[in-house]
């Protein structure tokens, strides 16, 4: 199933913000990796960290765990280009680590205007394995491009947290941190000898359909195959038969609305969020697409 490039391009011109109209660019091979760049510095704080809704859900303007992903997202889609930038996050990311090398879910806020109950809800003394697990994965898949983050003792110590807590789990977590777990082994597993066992031990927790129901979520809101492995040929996919993964291509694809874009199926929170959030999961819809050659 082909997706609509024209279309997808009319939606972004039309709806999302200027960051992901920029990795949309960098996306189809027609952009400037600076001008991602420069528009991901409008979310930035002096600590070195982001907010400001870099997070479509965390609205708030100090910098945020959750932020950092997302901009470790755009570093990756931009490698190597942003050196300076993702040594500095991995610094604002030490800062807020707590002693065992993890960071919270959210740090705290001023004001919870515009956030989600998931965040405005969240401990913020407890290191989380679902936010650090993530943030550690995409930074370590920018490592990969840039020899500052690959050294930068804050990945080495939440790489460390998340093998330690991965190891400790004794059930099925939580749909995303099993989610987010298995992307950190994934990434971690051509590095990380205990990876290749903790990988298998959680696929154990994977039901035979791939599809995992998130718990306290919306009445449909499901992590599909392409949520817990959307990078091909790489160990994660082994725990999938390749017909789920070419059934969930097709979905993903099917997915694109009318007007060129696509959607999530989680709650969503304000209007502004929304169309946030469908700007950039048109830009990891592709992404995703284009990686696995369905574009």
């Amino acid at each position: 199933m082909n997706v609509d490039l024209s279309a997808a391009t009319a939606f972004m011109a039309t709806h999302a913000r200027v960051l992901d109209r920029r990795r949309f660019e960098v996306l189809l091979g027609e952009g400037d990796p600076a001008g991602a760049l420069a528009a991901l510095d409008g979310y930035r704080n002096p600590d070195g960290g982001y907010g400001w809704g870099l997070e479509p859900d965390l609205r708030s303007p100090e910098s945020q765990p959750g932020a950092a992903l997302h901009a470790f997202e755009v570093f990756e889609d931009t490698a190597p280009a942003a050196t300076t930038r993702a040594v500095e996050l991995c610094d604002w990311l030490a800062s807020a680590s707590l002693p065992d090398g993890g960071v919270p879910f959210a740090l705290p806020r001023a004001s919870d205007a515009g956030n989600a109950p998931w965040w405005a809800g969240a401990d913020t003394t407890v290191s989380s394995l679902q936010i650090t697990s993530v943030t550690a994965a995409t930074a370590h898949r920018v490592a990969a491009h840039l020899p500052g983050v690959a050294a930068h003792p804050w990945l080495e110590r939440a790489t460390r947290y998340c093998l330690d807590t991965i190891a400790a789990l004794d059930q099925r977590p939580h749909a995303y941190v099993l989610a987010f777990a298995l992307r950190f082994l994934d990434a971690v597993y051509d590095t990380q000898p205990e990876a290749a066992e903790l990988l298998a031990r959680l696929g154990t927790y994977l039901p035979a359909t791939g599809q995992v129901h998130v718990e306290g979520g919306t009445e449909h809101e499901m992590l599909r195959p392409l949520d817990f492995a959307p990078f091909p040929d790489r160990p994660v996919r082994a725990l999938f038969a390749p017909e789920l993964i070419e059934a969930d291509l097709d979905r993903l694809a099917g997915m694109q609305e009318d007007d060129g874009g696509w959607t999530v199926d989680y709650a969503q929170i304000s209007p502004a969020g929304v169309l946030d959030w469908r700007g950039c999961t048109t830009v990891s819809a592709l992404s995703i697409l284009r990686r696995n050659a369905r574009t």
